[in-house]
Formats: structure tokens, sequence, C-alpha cells
């Protein structure tokens, strides 16, 4: 599999590993950090361009974050498997779901929790921060919900700057968007000049030009041209394309 584009050499891809990531264990909380984060410190790995935070959390039933505060960044979960209970000081209170995002601008400063409402199953979510375009912005929240017409999309944009497609909206240049490939098939993606692509594996296995991903990997690209992802198995993963 190959990546095409309209210069005669290939953009470098840069592989980052899931075995090299940070891990955390709480106990009642299993973290893998992509990116630099709390205890884990890796100059290397800050984040990509506005793409701060990625962690793949694991909840214990009936665990979860107690009420702590954020500021000036976009932050969303994407659920993958079990539930995730969310009520912040803005009034919201909401169960999120597999393949649900929610997202949360924290602006100037609120509060919030995160809870796994199961007693009998583990919670297994990606949570991701964004920068924010700009500091200081109100407070908002919304939600993603596949429809039922689209659930089955190889590729359908999940979060956008102007909210196109019914795409929840954030405070960012930035274009997410959620994969599940079937097995065999490919989707391609087209990187315009100035902007990255990082690519998150959740499940499953892919071949993104001769770079071969599995859950947990990504991979990332600053050069223009259209990407193609071809699954070697049933593959779930979310697609960043960064201002």
């Amino acid at each position: 599999m190959i990546i095409q584009t309209r210069t005669m050499n290939p953009p470098t891809i840069t592989k980052r590993a899931s075995a090299d990531r940070g891990h955390a264990d709480h106990g009642w909380l299993k973290a893998k950090h992509t990116f630099s984060f709390a205890d884990y410190y890796d100059p290397e790995h800050m984040g990509f361009r506005s793409l701060r935070v990625i962690n793949q959390d694991r909840i214990a039933p009936g665990m979860g974050f107690g009420t702590h505060p954020h500021r000036d960044m976009e932050i969303f979960s994407y659920l993958v498997e079990g539930a995730l209970e969310h009520k912040d000081s803005m009034g919201n209170g909401r169960v999120l779901y597999p393949h649900q995002i929610q997202l949360m601008s924290a602006g100037r400063g609120v509060t919030h929790s995160e809870f796994n409402p199961s007693k009998t199953e583990a919670a297994h979510l990606l949570q991701i921060w964004i920068q924010p375009r700009e500091r200081g912005l109100t407070p908002s929240y919304t939600e993603w919900h596949p429809k039922p017409e689209s659930d089955t999309e190889p590729k359908i944009l999940v979060i956008s700057s102007d909210g196109r497609e019914g795409s929840a909206t954030i405070h960012q240049d930035a274009d997410i968007y959620r994969l599940r490939i079937p097995a065999g098939q490919t989707v391609t993606h087209e990187l315009k000049n100035g902007r990255g692509l990082w690519l998150q594996i959740i499940h499953g296995a892919v071949t993104l030009a001769d770079t071969p991903l599995v859950a947990g990997d990504a991979a990332s690209s600053e050069g223009p041209g259209l990407f193609s992802i071809h699954a070697q198995s049933d593959t779930e993963a979310l697609l960043f394309d960064l201002r």
C-alpha cells in the first residue's frame, strides 16, 4: 500500500508505537499516554501541532475521576467500551456509550467529574486534549452521537471547527474523523499543504504507506498528499487533520 501525492517524493511518516507510550497503573485506572502527561515526561513527545493529549484509559467498575478543574483546553472523550458518566459545573450530566463523543471547551475555567457507572464492566475510552485557538473562551459542552444510517460508515467527520456534516464543534482548526474500516477495505484522506495528519489506531491493524500499524500505534505526517489507509483486519481509529 502506498501514499499517492502530487510531488515526486512521498511525505515522511513517523510511527509512534504502542509499546513506547507512557504507562500508569493506579489500580482502578490503567492508562497509556501517547504524549507527556502527569508523571510521564518525554521531551520528544509533548504533542503534535495543537494536539496535546491522547490518553487511552481503562477505568474499573464504579471508579473514576472526582471533580477537578480545567481551563483553556478543548477536551473530548471517545468511548470504546462500557459507559462513562460526566458531570460538570455548567450543569451537564450525561452518560456516554460506545462510539459516542463528549466535547467540553474548558475555556476560562470549568470543573467536572467522570465515572464508570457500571458495577461490573470496565470502561475503555480515549481522552484527548486539543489546544484552542484562543484563551479565555466561554466554557461549553456538546456531544456527537452516530446516526443509525451512518454508524457503519468507514470514515465520518465527528469534530470540526464549523460543525459541518453534523459534527461537534471545536475552537480550533481541526477536523477529526472516526474510522471503522472492514478488513480488506481502504479509505483515503487528502492532507492539504500546511496541515498535519495524526492517525491513532484503537482496534485492528492497517497499513499506511509502508508502515504497519496495530492497536495502540499511531502515525503522523506533515507532508501534503493523498493518504491511503488499508485495513488488514476490522479496524477502529481516529484521524486528526490539524492546522
